[in-house]
């Protein structure tokens, strides 16, 4: 099995109802690369994303295959231990009166919460507190969800995918809904998160959710990859004015780039 490889799509398209949302996409990423999928809303982010995780299934053609960590099967469930996620999805449902180990350990279970019939073992309560110690919210273990602030929630929730010593964090526009305070404390975690080694797959509309560490940018838009490769080379204003579809500048400072 090619464990090199945490992605091989080889030209695949896929529909979200009758809308062609991803439109004979071809990509390789690497386990352990950093890398962001940048675009404006609707260009099939999170549609790529969700063909990663499996929630979304491409059309069969031929020539078009999907090898996730070598392998063309899953058992979702295996997959996506392999794959700590952090989608928009999840954070909707973190609003109900559950403790922030819970949220954590319900990583175990695919669950949001912990529920009567699931068996939490000890190795599973130390390997919860390892992962919140190093998202840096142990001290929120006892805390209900809705005391939590948003982005405390956010960093319970990575917590929660890293359980599993995934090879690879996806995050699904990770800052979405953060105040300023809260967006600056999750790219520091993030940042010391891809330096242990941990790959990260970023979807975003925000230039600033990218932090020093993403190398590869890849920009999406009406469903197509359009432009690939490291950030340097990809993130300048000609193309970021052509993808966003209005003239932009772009700033950088400290490794982090803005537009305005």
């Amino acid at each position: 099995m090619n464990h090199n490889s945490l992605i091989e799509f080889e030209r695949i398209s896929v529909m979200r109802g009758p809308a062609l949302a991803l439109d004979d996409v071809s990509l390789k990423i690497g386990v352990g690369e950093h890398v962001a999928i940048l675009g404006p809303n609707g260009c099939g982010k999170s549609t790529l994303i969700k063909t990663i995780t499996r929630e979304c299934y491409p059309l069969l053609a031929e020539g078009s295959s999907v090898r996730i960590l070598g392998q063309e099967t899953w058992n979702i469930f295996e997959l996506r231990a392999l794959l700590g996620i952090v989608s928009t999805d999840l954070m909707m449902t973190c609003t109900r009166e559950i403790s922030g180990r819970d949220i954590v350990l319900s990583g175990f279970f695919s669950s949001i919460g912990i529920w009567p019939h699931q068996d939490v073992t000890s190795e599973m309560i130390d390997r919860a507190g390892r992962a919140m110690s190093m998202l840096e919210v142990s001290h929120l273990a006892e805390r209900l969800t809705d005391e939590m602030s948003s982005g405390e929630a956010r960093r319970m929730l990575i917590a929660r995918a890293l359980v599993h010593n995934p090879r690879t964090l996806i995050l699904d526009e990770p800052s979405v809904a953060l105040d300023v305070s809260a967006q600056h404390e999750l790219r520091l975690i993030l940042r010391k998160l891809a330096q242990s080694g941990i790959g990260i797959v970023m979807v975003t509309h925000h230039l600033s959710d990218l932090i020093p560490e993403i190398d590869r940018v890849l920009l999406m838009n009406r469903g197509r990859i359009v432009a690939d490769g490291p950030k340097r080379i990809i993130l300048v204003e000609s193309k970021l004015s052509e993808l966003f579809g209005r003239f932009l500048q772009l700033s950088e400072r400290d490794g982090y780039y803005n537009l305005w």
